[in-house]
């Protein structure tokens, strides 16, 4: 960008400016989460070789570095789409229609334990679990519920759902059927990620490579009869809540992204049939300029590994496009108001790093579920950003900082070498054998934890700034017990009044199906549509597959 003998000037004017610097605090040390040395000031010397169209370009151009649209949020703002769900089908239904009232612009859901577990409300491992974390939702029975009043042509919606991330979907193209929307015409995302479970979340059922099977599966299926819907949503939100670096977030959430395309490729379907399909889900945490790097790397590199490395023709396999959580495990029981302040940093980092859809989290959420108070909040905290901040207003305002620059190529090459090492181990699922991603987390965990405790690290309410007796004076949302008894009521409900002789059969056939390469995905739409369970859908399949046990690890 500048001739060497500007930046040759530029250097030597700014040796002497650093010459007449004076620290205050010279024992201090300035680095962003991921442990990468922060200047006391950049300048353009610190981009020296720096190609613009290579490495920056404009907006809906490749690399994508400034977006993946050429018009951005004057276009379209990005989807405001809270991650809801609790107790029963019904329960969470009145929660949407509350959300969507006030402005939400699509749906998140939020399962409980024993449904991403593949388990049914009356199974003994769901006691004491059913609704607590998440809905509750056993049958199509309750996906009809879940989804009363809400035309699914009309919303998007986004399922955190992934080891039991087919079953769901064809409850949901079982829904869309009975509301007369065909699956063409469905739009919303599976989270549907098995590699970041075995990594980071550990909420699995069957080992890797049947369930990497059902993943292409569902590719296959979704290409052909759900072409709107995106398949994946790769998780690095998850991986960053474990304890993760933001570059670890950035680079194991790729890779598992790189694995996902072999693994199709490698089931014999082409590259640019399900790529375009494939979405990613980061985390936004509080080192405000490091997160908006992270998330221009991530584009940059997306699409010159699907370009270059996978030969990708079609445009729409080269871009990355993905939702934006702000950090939970920012989230302060103490001084919890203070957690409203956070999510708006952590929510303003999404948008200028041009997420296209975006949830918020509500201030008591260490706490309990978040109440209808608190979760208001979270969402207009996103309408102002959108509205009265003027942000949304021009495409990549801080593209050309010299920080910010700097900062993008710094967490690019430390992704690289990431992945080299990734495969140097011998690939993903080595790695994940080998437990590599989980001791890099576990070492950044602890490092993160000690800095606070050695106060190196500051957070507010914790370990300064602290108010002595502080009372907790927020209004908590609690699950009654008596939700429980109610939804095993209604699941005894539906096993009594379906076809259960139909039932048999189309588990028969499922079994059949898995036990050859078929896709499953026809036979477990058929389970779906006679209200087979969940866990009674899971039960066969884990009869075939197995459980995965994950080795002991040290």
């Amino acid at each position: 960008m500048f001739e060497q003998k500007d930046l040759k000037k530029i250097r030597e004017h700014k040796k002497k400016w650093m010459e007449k610097l004076k620290d205050k605090n010279p024992e201090k040390k300035y680095q962003t989460h991921s442990q990468i040395p922060i200047e006391i000031l950049y300048a353009p010397d610190d981009l020296d070789g720096f190609d613009y169209f290579e490495d920056l370009s404009l907006p809906g151009e490749y690399p994508y570095t400034r977006g993946i649209r050429h018009n951005m949020y004057r276009g379209r703002l990005w989807t405001m789409r809270q991650f809801s769900g609790m107790g029963t089908p019904k329960q969470t239904n009145q929660r949407y229609h509350f959300l969507l009232k006030r402005g939400q612009t699509g749906l998140s859901v939020a399962f409980d334990l024993p449904t991403l577990m593949g388990y049914d409300s009356d199974h003994p491992r769901s006691k004491g679990e059913v609704g607590k974390c998440g809905v509750a939702v056993d049958s199509l029975a309750d996906m009809e519920t879940l989804f009363s009043g809400i035309s699914l042509d009309r919303i998007s919606t986004s399922m955190t759902i992934n080891a039991p991330a087919s079953i769901l979907l064809a409850m949901y193209v079982a829904v869309g059927e009975k509301q007369n929307v065909p699956s063409e015409k469905l739009t919303g995302t599976l989270q549907n990620d098995i590699l970041k479970e075995y990594i980071a979340q550990k909420e699995w059922i069957f080992p890797p490579q049947p369930s990497i099977r059902l993943i292409t599966d569902i590719m296959e299926f979704c290409s052909q009869h759900a072409p709107k819907w995106n398949t994946i949503s790769i998780s690095g939100y998850h991986i960053r809540e474990a304890g993760s670096t933001a570059v670890q977030e950035l680079a194991f959430t790729l890779a598992d992204g790189f694995a996902y395309v072999e693994a199709g490729m490698k089931a014999g379907l082409d590259v640019d049939d399900f790529a375009p399909r494939l979405s990613f889900f980061f985390n936004s945490h509080l080192n405000f300029f490091e997160e908006i790097a992270k998330y221009r790397a991530a584009r940059r590199i997306w699409a010159r590994h699907m370009r270059e490395k996978y030969k990708a023709k079609d445009e729409k396999s080269w871009l990355l496009r993905f939702h934006t959580q702000t950090a939970g495990c920012t989230l302060t029981a103490q001084q919890p108001e203070n957690n409203i302040v956070r999510t708006a940093f952590e929510a303003l980092a999404g948008v200028l790093g041009g997420t296209q859809s975006l949830h918020t989290n509500s201030m008591d959420e260490t706490l309990a579920l978040p109440s209808e108070k608190a979760v208001q909040i979270a969402l207009r905290t996103q309408q102002l950003i959108a509205y009265e901040s003027g942000v949304a207003d021009t495409i990549d305002p801080l593209a050309g900082s010299y920080y910010i620059e700097k900062l993008t190529n710094q967490m690019e090459k430390e992704a690289e070498r990431y992945f080299e090492e990734i495969e140097k181990k011998g690939g993903v699922l080595k790695c994940i054998e080998e437990g590599y991603f989980q001791k890099e987390i576990a070492n950044a965990a602890y490092r993160y934890q000690r800095e606070i405790e050695k106060n190196e690290r500051i957070i507010v309410g914790i370990n300064d700034f602290i108010v002595p007796g502080e009372k907790i004076e927020i209004p908590i949302l609690r699950i009654d017990e008596k939700i429980e008894r109610e939804q095993v009521e209604n699941l005894d409900k539906v096993k009594k009044s379906r076809d259960n002789d139909k039932v048999r059969k189309t588990l028969e056939e499922l079994k059949k199906v898995a036990l050859g390469t078929d896709n499953t995905m026809p036979e477990i739409l058929d389970c779906v549509r006679c209200y087979t369970t969940e866990g009674e859908i899971c039960d066969v399949l884990r009869e075939v597959f197995g459980e995965y046990q994950e080795p002991p690890m040290f």
